[in-house]
């Protein structure tokens, strides 16, 4: 049932636009280019121009924008470290946590979930999707990681336990991909914009967070159609097993590539 609160058919050139591009834009400020003053400081702008056009989207966008500002306080560069593991997962679980425990409790609202199941049985096509994806990225991945470089951007793993440390963080961020982006950030958007405009939004905050992960170089001509089309699907399908599955299959690639690269002599390079 859509709230009282929210447009029932959003429309895309509103004046409510503009905070909404202005939290996306924070985010490429915090994340991409890593400025953070100027960051905080179009987030903060964001938040006023929407509570003064549209107290509903305020409130969503100021969960956003908490989700954001609990990950600014970390670096999203790779590293594997123990203690920085613990970090991570302390800070990410927060910034999922926190939006979801707001609405809910705060709010007394249930929009942000987490449909394990969605759509069961999946379809002949999502399977082939699926197929395709591991495919696309066997083909993809090691063309850029190795030939732009950006292998470098993750550690140098040589160690069984470093590996087991870059597989487990690796499908880790993958997993809260989901939860965040799509399942929390893409979820609220939805309720003020069409679907396409939400999803461009999500996106530039999604691809921003991977830039400073690793995929930087001509990452984003990867990045972004991904995270756009991982909100289609979980749009489509209302399926977080398949947006997850979908995104661990590509990130057991990405692994794979890592290690290869890093260790070229190990598959007879």
């Amino acid at each position: 049932m859509l709230d009282s609160n929210v447009t029932a058919t959003p429309t895309a050139l509103t004046w409510r636009l503009l905070p909404a591009a202005l939290i996306s834009a924070s985010a490429v400020l915090l994340f991409g280019v890593q400025v953070p003053v100027a960051g905080y400081g179009v987030l903060v702008l964001g938040l006023l121009l929407a509570w003064f056009i549209d107290r509903p989207l305020f409130r969503d966008l100021l969960l956003i924008a908490s989700g954001l500002g609990i990950i600014s306080t970390i670096s999203l560069e790779a590293n594997i470290d123990y203690a920085n593991m613990v970090l991570f997962g302390v800070v990410l679980s927060a910034a999922v946590l926190v939006p979801f425990l707001i609405q809910r409790y705060v709010y007394r609202e249930r929009v942000i979930r987490f449909p394990w199941r969605g759509t069961w049985p999946w379809t002949r096509a999502q399977w082939w999707y699926i197929a395709a994806v591991v495919v696309a990225a066997i083909v993809l991945l090691p063309a850029y990681f190795i030939g732009s470089g950006s292998y470098q951007n993750w550690p140098a793993v040589h160690e069984p336990d470093a590996i087991v440390r870059l597989f487990v963080g690796v499908n880790a961020v993958g997993i809260w991909d989901e939860l965040f982006f799509i399942c929390t950030v893409f979820t609220l958007l939805c309720r003020h914009f069409p679907v396409w405009l939400a999803n461009l939004l999500q996106a530039t905050i999604f691809v921003s967070s991977l830039w400073e992960l690793g995929y930087q170089s001509w990452g984003p001509l990867l990045t972004i159609p991904f995270a756009l089309v991982q909100g289609a699907i979980f749009r489509m399908t209302r399926s977080l097993s398949y947006v997850v599955t979908v995104h661990l299959l590509f990130d057991l690639v990405v692994f794979v590539v890592i290690v290869a690269a890093h260790n070229p002599d190990w598959f007879g390079g």
